[in-house]
């Protein structure tokens, strides 16, 4: 999980001298301080990711180098699993901090908000990320970052209701078979969770401008379906 992985680099970074806050599996802010530090510190480039380079000088020659990288965004995403909005008048606090945090005014989490979400990931763990313009309109991602082909983290763009509606959805790559990618997102069924979204409807693929060192090495995640194609995410 990827909450081990930062749980490790966290661990690392103390050893060397650095301070992320609590060990916690979380990449926060001071985690993504600390590790801004150790990498001037080593003459490394000062980005906040521990991309092959940072984990190796972390690291050295033990096999946490030759895992996949870690993708802080999804992490972050693993992280909200289960995240629910509230049915009626009310609304899902976490929600509306995402918005919050990102200077967005959201009425409420009844509005769609898988953009909101992805959103949330990227900014939270990739501070010099540049978001879209209007993060909570799903279909502004096909503009997002650079093009990439489906990969594990890749932001997924769909479209949804017909390809000319201009409504659409947007999550994160974790799998995929010959028919459906699997897709890590907000607003899936009112939550964030794991959902089967056709290759039908695929889009674009985007990956963060910021993390291109992390862009290059796994490339499609093969996996077995045993769930219907999605049809709830709005």
């Amino acid at each position: 999980m990827a909450s081990e992985r930062v749980r490790a680099i966290q661990e690392a970074l103390i050893s060397k001298g650095f301070f992320p806050g609590e060990v916690d599996g979380v990449w926060g802010r001071r985690t993504i301080a600390a590790t801004r530090a150790f990498q001037a510190k080593m003459g490394l480039e000062v980005d906040g990711i521990v991309g092959p380079n940072t984990a190796k000088a972390l690291f050295g020659d033990s096999k946490l180098v030759s895992a996949s990288p870690l993708l802080p965004w999804l992490a972050e995403a693993e992280q909200l699993l289960g995240t629910k909005e509230v049915r009626g008048d009310r609304n899902n606090p976490v929600i509306l901090n995402w918005a919050d945090d990102l200077d967005i005014h959201y009425s409420g989490d009844e509005v769609p908000w898988c953009g909101l979400f992805v959103g949330h990931c990227i900014a939270a763990t990739m501070v010099d990320e540049i978001l879209p313009g209007n993060p909570l309109g799903a279909r502004q991602w096909e503009r997002f970052g650079d093009p990439i082909e489906p990969r594990l983290g890749a932001i997924m763009v769909f479209w949804r209701v017909s390809k000319t509606a201009g409504l659409g959805h947007v999550g994160f790559y974790t799998g995929e078979d010959e028919t459906a990618y699997r897709i890590l997102g907000g607003n899936q069924s009112d939550k964030v969770c794991f959902t089967w979204v056709s290759k039908d409807r695929f889009l674009r693929a985007r990956w963060p401008r910021t993390a291109l060192s992390l862009g290059g090495g796994q490339t499609i995640v093969r996996m077995n379906r045993a769930q219907d194609l999605s049809d709830n995410e709005a």
